[in-house]
């Protein structure tokens, strides 16, 4: 029997800044389980990417990570960017202050995560592909613009809050009432208004621990859109604490759909917040790749 091999990346940097504490912990599973780890421990932002673009995907199994939504989004990103176009499973182990994915599968135990890839159980799940003016980019957790963006560059400048920035940035921002004007199309309908932001997600779960997205399935091939338009700082800061529980869908002033398909293009150019990184730009156009990416999970998802 030929062993399993399996290329395993960690950030030290990521989250609590506890990669190589979970990896001293989680290192005796892969071991017990027969399986034969390449450990690279990532230097710089993007180098989960560049290695998942250039690796020799050949010779592993799987490429595992343990790290956050940001460690994944680069991942997905070099993997689907490979001039081979081969791909193979990939493992999260939560080490990050969101791990919005595995909040999803209800897994935030390193050690739990671990024994899910040593087992060997994988479930398909979506990705949204944006396209923007000069590049395309994939998400497995949010595509958000407006308040949303603002939230993530605030938030960035106090990461020493740890989870608590979020909605400290959260809060800043909604007082700040920025209103953006943009053409959001989905469904042959053309919206041409004023928003306060418009966020897709394709997870139920964004950040720590906010249920954005309640209704969202991995692998139902739509995207989640929460659409808010005009509304006073008043009625913002009332929806605001309604998102960990889902009940903000029910808010007057917040419209949610399900498409698998929708385009932004605003009057100038803004920045975006995908899977919590503020990357590229608008204008974009987003589809939904149903059931693209093989990720592990536990026998009871993978089965269900």
């Amino acid at each position: 029997m030929s062993v399993r091999k399996m290329l395993l990346l960690v950030n030290p940097t990521g989250g609590i800044r506890n990669g190589l504490e979970i990896l001293k912990n989680i290192k005796p599973i892969f071991d017990a389980g027969g399986i034969e780890l390449e450990i690279i421990e990532t230097k710089y932002a993007g180098h989960a990417k560049d290695i998942a673009r250039a690796m020799e995907i050949e010779k592993f199994e799987s490429l595992c990570l343990v790290g956050g939504d940001g460690t994944m989004h680069e991942a997905i990103n070099g993997m689907y960017t490979r001039k081979d176009n081969k791909r193979i499973p990939i493992g999260l182990i939560p080490a990050g202050t969101g791990n919005s994915l595995m909040h999803d599968f209800n897994c935030l135990e390193p050690m739990v995560a671990a024994k899910w890839i040593v087992k060997g159980y994988t479930k398909k799940i979506d990705l949204a592909e944006i396209k923007m003016e000069h590049k395309i980019v994939y998400a497995f957790n949010i595509v958000g613009w407006g308040m949303i963006t603002d939230i993530n560059l605030r938030a960035d400048g106090v990461r020493w809050m740890g989870e608590n920035r979020y909605t400290y940035s959260a809060l800043m921002e909604i007082m700040s009432h920025k209103l953006r004007h943009a053409k959001l199309s989905f469904n042959d309908k053309v919206y041409d208004e004023k928003f306060i932001f418009i966020l897709g997600s394709m997870t139920k779960f964004t950040g720590s621990a906010m249920k954005m997205a309640p209704k969202a399935k991995l692998d139902d091939g739509l995207i989640d859109i929460l659409i808010v338009r005009d509304a006073t700082r008043k009625q913002m800061l009332n929806l605001f604490p309604k998102i960990f529980t889902g009940d903000h869908i029910n808010a007057d002033i917040l419209e949610y759909r399900q498409v698998d398909s929708y385009s932004i293009i605003p009057d100038k150019h803004d920045p975006l917040n995908l899977d919590g990184e503020t990357i590229g730009s608008t204008p974009i156009k987003l589809k939904v790749l149903r059931e693209s990416l093989e990720v592990y999970t536990s026998k009871e998802i993978a089965e269900g």
